[in-house]
């Protein structure tokens, strides 16, 4: 069976109410690429401020107030993939003085393990995500999380 080089794919929206977006996650995403978990292949950064204006930022737009939590992963992150279509229909729902953070990230901890699966004469049949509060009150109800 053929093995794959790509592992699955998510798409998360990251709410930040009151535009109070403060870079304290780009540190946690930093060391999930190093540590070989995912790989970062896009990242966009849409806003409305007070006044109802939309704008967006994109990875290869980060200020030099970000940049500092990439230094070290030059040629690991993506971009392209998200466009002025995405822009808009996030920015569509979203209230004035809010942003959201798209981040697009392959799963390339899943890799080998989906290869071992191959090996084993299996196959992915299936995939669903459960969103972490979610599935925290569910362990919480179970008394095992």
């Amino acid at each position: 069976m053929d093995t794959v080089d790509v592992g699955p794919v998510d798409v998360l929206l990251l709410k930040f109410p009151g535009n109070q977006f403060k870079g304290e996650i780009l540190p946690a995403m930093r060391d999930l690429v190093v540590n070989g978990m995912v790989r970062i292949i896009d990242l966009l950064f849409v806003y409305r401020d007070d006044e109802g204006t939309v704008g967006s930022i994109e990875l290869a737009g980060l200020g030099p107030e970000l940049r500092p939590a990439f230094a070290d992963l030059d040629g690991q992150l993506g971009g392209g993939m998200l466009d002025a279509e995405d822009v808009d229909e996030v920015a569509a729902d979203l209230p004035p003085g809010n942003s959201v953070a798209v981040l697009v990230v392959e799963n390339t901890w899943a890799i080998p393990f989906v290869n071992a699966v191959r090996n084993a004469g299996g196959e992915v049949a299936d995939q669903a995500r459960i969103p972490a509060e979610t599935a925290d009150r569910a362990l919480r109800g179970l008394d095992i999380g």
